[in-house]
């Protein structure tokens, strides 16, 4: 049965909503909806229509991002990337370009493989034995008798009681999915690893994150799910929520779409309500909680870069970590921030051309490097 979203998007490509119907949907769209890309694919799959105007591509586009925030008082200017949204769907074709602050200067470039290409699925699994087994994007395999390989996703089944610990790897430049015994889903971000057992056994489902990580966990009270992070933990009883902990970035960040988690580090806990994240500076204890921009910490899993005040540094770790190249910095970079979204499906090549038309510093790039430039 249709839900009140997908009826809303039809009428919506169909030009038959009202203007309180358009507002509402909108809005969902701009709380970000998960469902989105999902009901979209459906609906060019299912139904025959026109392409949307122009101006309903630039106003769906930006309410998918969100209205472009203000600086707020006291903070550097936020520089807007002239930067494309597309919907990670094939045939989609919705594309709107961001204003763009000055005129783009060509990205240098230098060696005959200039033009990195984006990430892909792609990941190794390491089995309790040792044995290491490649999996990527076309794989379709049977790896053991309850662990299959098939539509770049690694499925387990339970019933082996005879639980092991295993772990799946996304190098740079990858990403990969994992059903778990329980039935949850987890989706790994490149250069991240979960660690778990083949059956979970005991009175907790304990798994171990590096990385990032976004989980959809299978409601299970008299078992709750708990991801150990470092020397933290998020205990879950049944959830939707996005963990990010890589070693070179300043805080542990745990956002929560919908259900509860508890953060805990040491003697310290937060219980986070949907739309809130929690933050853990590295190296100390106070976990701090604040509004989540929840689109933004899922952009990843939907194929997207999404930037809202975020300096070049941080940036270009996300891009290196995507595209598996090297980062060097001959100058620090400008001090003015970023905000925008660019599709992870383009070559390295082009988004450093619209990182570098928005910005003050020139990026040179040489096969596998980037590097910074005044």
């Amino acid at each position: 049965m249709p839900t009140r979203f997908d009826i809303l998007l039809q009428g919506y490509i169909n030009g038959t909503l009202t203007p309180p119907e358009v507002e509402e949907f909108l809005q969902l769209v701009k709380d970000g909806d998960l469902r989105l890309p999902d009901a979209v694919q459906h609906l060019l799959e299912t139904a025959d229509h026109p392409p949307l105007p122009p101006e309903k591509e630039a106003e769906l586009a930006g309410a998918i991002l969100g209205r472009a925030r203000r600086a707020e008082r006291n903070r550097r200017p936020v520089y807007w990337l002239a930067a494309a949204i597309t919907l990670a769907i094939a045939g989609a074709g919705l594309l709107y370009m961001l204003r763009q602050e000055r005129p783009a200067v060509p990205v240098q470039t230098a060696g005959v493989n200039s033009k990195v290409q984006p990430g892909y699925n792609q990941a190794t699994l390491v089995l309790a034995d040792g044995t290491t087994v490649p999996l990527d994007s076309a794989g379709n395999q049977q790896i053991r008798r309850n662990i299959r390989q098939s539509n770049g996703q690694l499925h387990y089944t339970a019933g082996n009681r005879a639980s092991q610990i295993n772990t799946l790897v996304t190098p740079k430049g990858g990403r990969f999915g994992i059903t778990l015994p329980d039935g949850s889903k987890v989706w790994l971000n490149s250069a991240s690893s979960l660690r778990y057992p083949t059956a979970f056994t005991g009175q907790q489902r304990v798994v171990e994150l590096k990385g990032q990580g976004y989980f959809e966990i299978a409601q299970a009270s008299s078992q709750p799910f708990v991801v150990k992070v470092n020397d933290m933990e998020v205990q879950v009883l049944g959830t939707r929520f996005d963990v990010m902990a890589y070693e070179d970035e300043k805080a542990v960040n745990t956002t929560l779409l919908s259900g509860a988690v508890r953060v805990k580090n040491a003697a310290v806990a937060q219980t986070l309500r949907p739309g809130q994240q929690a933050v853990l500076e590295g190296g100390g204890t106070h976990i701090a909680v604040q509004q989540a921009d929840t689109a933004k910490a899922i952009a990843w899993k939907n194929g997207l870069f999404l930037f809202d005040n975020m300096d070049l540094e941080m940036i270009l770790r996300e891009v290196s970590r995507w595209y598996n190249v090297e980062v060097v910095y001959h100058v620090k970079p400008n001090a003015e921030l970023y905000g925008g979204a660019i599709s992870r499906t383009m070559n390295l090549e082009a988004v450093l051309h619209m990182l570098e038309g928005s910005g003050f510093n020139h990026l040179q790039l040489e096969g596998r490097k980037i590097t910074v430039l005044p």
